[in-house]
């Protein structure tokens, strides 16, 4: 065995990577008795590379895939990627026009599917090699693709089926519209960005009849689509309008006559209060519209020029349009002023051009009969969120769900598996209808398919399960479905986690409801912010490449740090050096195993637990199994940053800190009974803390798993990646040893405290007198004074049941003992006075502040929960270094 002083990732990780494949470590069995964990890792873009949202959320996935595997089920960690319709296309359309300077249109639909099928092949799978950079296990086997052939046939199944039952309908209803790429789009493809603009006043006159003023003044940032306006609304409860209610403005440059309407979604401040209603190019006035009757009237061409319902403007540009309209509204004195304003406009992320809510005649699907058992599965218990809070957006959104529009004007993607006869009549197949052939409802010849294609999130709904064969009863989805686990981020709870679920509910009817059920938990993840607490992005250029710290620290040293900085509930601000900590504790286990191993080889330790000789080894062996339980149930709660940080504890403080130190003494005793004994505890620790370690840092721990069975002399009993998660198994907690172990420590700690209070060198030889009124305390000190006094660096330990502060002594505490150490004439007790003084004055302006802070009713009730306590806790921990502080000044004036 013959481990380097450093651990250098880029030596191994590519290599245990290439050994875990061989191996088929990520692959489960199609058949066999063992239980099923399920993981479908949502799919990423084919446009997409890896950013630090995907490095979490990745590293969450495959921490529990690996513990799930560890545990003894037949663990599926299913990867793939989403043909993403809008992005692939635009990319390639871009390339196109680049390239040759032509369309699609001029290659016309085949051959440019072609040409995005090429590009496909040749970058698709960018982000899934990056995924295995992270060290994800994957079962790479059964790679999906959204436009995979049987993604396909499950698509046009699940379509077929709604048709069939009157769930799918074709209409004229209200979309996002990208004016350059001409598609509707999803509100997931939507930016909202802040812009300055203008609040334009614009006079409506009163129609003649209607006996009023001169006119209503209304205000809007879209003075071009005044022409297709079909009411004025105003708050009921304001008196300013009240009279109004019920007459008709005459609508300037169209002279159409529209109504004054009350509505209560009106923002009586905004503005005048009162609002001009343009149902077919704004949602809330859509909606509005449909509470009044008002009609629709469509102002716009597919490109967003004015159409000829804008008469004398027709063929403007919208931006020209808003130019002319009020040009026109200002002649006829009818534009009353305008303010400089700045608010979000919704932007499509593709095209980046300003979406335009139109009408438009698309295929819908009718989501309240679906949303019913999506609804009822949280609210009975059986989908729980992680953190819990966000099912709450879950079922808001799917207690007021709309009607989904499923249609794309693309030509990338599920094609809609309609076709019409010539009366335009429509008919959802299952398999491919000839032109010509017999409607089999009307008899009447079929003479086109639908151009358009499905919604890139109608393929990704059915993903659980369309992955695993369906609509075939295949021995994968008999295995593996219902899966258990999804990890996402909150931007898709509605737009993808609650439409898995419906989909499961709807499709699977072959099995049992409870058997529907698509995942039981959902981790929502973390946003991954910049140190400033922006988001990241790459038009901002604040972003952390994942893979530039994979090079720079090791993949190891990412996905650790990466967790340690997640807590539930709470985004991540990051910054690059704070992969420095993940780094550090990867050395630090380094270090700490190639010590351990360094002592195993050659002697004759066969790695089996020898019996406990010394308090230490009791110890270690109780805090092993404290945290064996511990990280296991909180990995089994997906608690990961709690298994993460009690690892981190329970090797860096409990393991390095303390028994490392106190089993080098005994190491060098040859063969003796206590030599035997640490070994046996060293293998024993080192073994089961690889092992959880595993599904945090999984590249380092295989290395070491290798090197200790190396150092032992045995042959590894497998790969770590399929070795069983630690049971705990002839190892117990031991609340005697803890107990005595921590009044050794609490002794070890006062003298370090001390070193630390008066600058004493770390390893200079002390006396040490310690007042303790306890027996039991003072009988554990004295059994133990050998181990106290190696890891305090005393010279002299006198324990006594009083002791009388001695002059010219520094005091600590500990677990109700004091701890007195006599100053040399080395120490400058006049200086050292004024420099803890120092410290004393700047503590209380520090626990002034905070305890203000803490007082402060907003705080506490406003601020989240963990903030509070840490706090407290800050305050605390400043209270007791006071008076540890005027405990010792009082003493040297003395």
């Amino acid at each position: 065995m013959d481990l380097p002083t450093r651990y250098d990732p880029a030596e191994h990780e590519q290599e245990v990577y290439r050994r875990w494949l061989e191996a088929g470590a990520f692959t489960p069995p199609k058949d066999g008795d063992r239980p099923t964990f399920t993981i479908m890792i949502p799919p990423p873009n084919v446009t997409g590379v890896l950013h630090m949202g995907h490095a979490l959320n990745g590293t969450v996935q495959d921490i529990v895939i690996r513990h799930r595997r560890m545990c003894g089920f037949d663990a599926l960690w299913l990867p793939g990627t989403d043909h993403a319709g809008i992005a692939t296309q635009a990319v390639v359309e871009k390339r196109l026009f680049a390239d040759k300077g032509q369309t699609r249109e001029d290659l016309g639909r085949e051959e440019f599917l072609k040409l995005i099928w090429d590009w496909r092949k040749e970058h698709g799978d960018k982000i899934l090699e990056q995924f295995r950079r992270l060290g994800a296990s994957c079962d790479w086997s059964r790679t999906a693709f959204t436009l995979d052939d049987d993604m396909s046939t499950g698509v046009r199944e699940a379509f077929v089926r709604l048709f069939e039952k009157g769930l799918v309908y074709r209409g004229a209803r209200l979309v996002n519209w990208d004016c350059v790429l001409q598609t509707a789009v999803s509100d997931d493809e939507i930016e909202y960005v802040s812009r300055k603009t203008k609040l334009y006043y614009l006079r409506y006159p009163f129609a003649a009849q209607s006996g009023e003023g001169e006119w209503v003044v209304v205000a809007t940032t879209r003075p071009e689509t005044m022409l297709a306006d079909t009411g004025v609304a105003v708050h009921p409860e304001d008196a300013r309008y009240s009279q109004l209610v019920g007459k008709t403005v005459r609508l300037p440059l169209v002279d159409r006559d529209i109504p004054v309407v009350a509505d209560d979604t009106v923002d009586a401040e905004y503005g005048t209060g009162a609002v001009k209603v343009t149902p077919g190019h704004d949602p809330a006035d859509y909606e509005r519209g449909a509470r009044h009757k008002l009609p629709i009237i469509n102002l716009l061409e597919k490109d967003g020029s004015l159409n000829a319902e804008a008469g004398p403007f027709a063929g403007l540009s919208r931006e020209a349009g808003r130019k002319a309209i009020v040009e026109a509204m200002d002649e006829l004195g009818l534009l009353e002023k305008v303010e400089e304003l700045t608010h979000n406009v919704s932007i499509s992320d593709r095209s980046k051009s300003v979406i335009e809510p139109m009408v438009s005649e698309q295929w819908f699907v009718k989501m309240e009969p679906l949303a019913k058992p999506a609804i009822a599965a949280v609210k009975d218990g059986k989908l729980k969120f992680r953190p819990e809070r966000w099912s709450k957006v879950y079922l808001d959104w799917l207690e007021n769900v709309r009607d989904w529009c499923i249609s794309r004007q693309l030509w990338w993607g599920h094609r809609i598996p309609v076709w019409y006869d010539e009366d335009d009549a429509p008919f959802a197949s299952r398999e491919d209808m000839e032109i010509g052939s017999q409607h089999p409802i009307t008899k009447k010849p079929i003479v086109r398919q639908d151009d358009d294609v499905l919604d890139t999130w109608a393929s990704s709904w059915l993903w659980p399960f369309a992955t695993l064969g369906w609509p075939e009863q295949t021995a994968d989805l008999k295995r593996f479905y219902p899966t258990q686990f999804l990890a996402t981020a909150r931007e898709i709870i509605y737009l993808w986690v609650a439409r898995m679920i419906m989909a499961g509910y709807e499709f699977l009817d072959h099995l049992p409801e409870e058997e529907r059920l698509a995942f039981s938990t959902c981790y929502i993840n973390a946003t991954v912010l910049d140190a400033k607490g922006k988001r990241m992005s790459k038009s901002a250029g604040n972003g952390i490449d994942p893979l530039d710290m994979v090079e720079k620290y090791g993949a190891d040293a990412v996905r650790y740090s990466l967790i340690m900085l997640t807590r539930e509930g709470q985004d991540v601000k990051l910054a690059e050096n704070r992969f420095e900590e993940g780094r550090r504790f990867s050395n630090k286990v380094w270090n700490a195993s190639r010590f351990v191993l360094m002592n195993l080889e050659g002697s004759r330790t066969d790695g089996s637990l020898k019996s406990a000789v010394r308090l230490e080894d009791r110890w270690i062996l109780s805090r092993l199994a404290e945290t064996t339980r511990g990280v296991s149930e909180a990995l089994e709660s997906y608690h990961f940053n709690d298994a993460a940080t009690r690892l981190y504890r329970f090797v860096w403080n409990d393991f390095c800190d303390w028994y490392l130190e106190l089993a080098k003494p005994r190491l060098s005793e040859g063969e003796s009974e206590s030599a035997q004994a640490v070994r046996g505890t060293l293998a024993r620790v080192l073994r089961d803390t690889l092992k959880l370690l595993h599904p945090f840092t999984p590249f380092q721990t295989e290395v070491l798993w290798n090197a200790l069975h190396e150092a032992l002399g045995e042959e590894p009993r497998g790969q770590l990646v399929v070795a069983s998660w630690p049971d705990g198994e002839g190892i117990d907690v031991d609340p005697v040893a803890e107990s005595e172990m921590d009044v050794v420590q609490g002794l070890v700690r006062a003298v370090r405290s001390i070193r630390a209070l008066t600058t004493i060198g770390e390893r200079k030889p002390l006396r040490a007198l310690v007042s303790a009124p306890g027996a039991a305390e003072r009988k554990v000190m004295l059994a133990h004074a050998e181990s106290a006094c190696a890891l305090g660096f005393l010279e002299e330990f006198v324990v006594q049941e009083k002791v009388e502060r001695p002059p010219s002594s520094a005091v600590g505490i500990a677990a109700g003992c004091e701890v007195f150490v006599p100053l040399g004439e080395e120490v400058d007790l006049q200086k050292l006075a004024a420099t803890l003084s120092g410290r004393a004055e700047k503590l209380r302006k520090g626990i002034g502040a905070l305890g203000g802070k803490l007082s402060n009713k907003n705080f506490v009730e406003r601020a989240d929960p963990e903030v509070v306590e840490v706090e407290r806790a800050r305050h605390s921990e400043m209270t007791q270094e006071l008076e540890l502080l005027e405990r010792n000044l009082a003493g040297f004036s003395a």
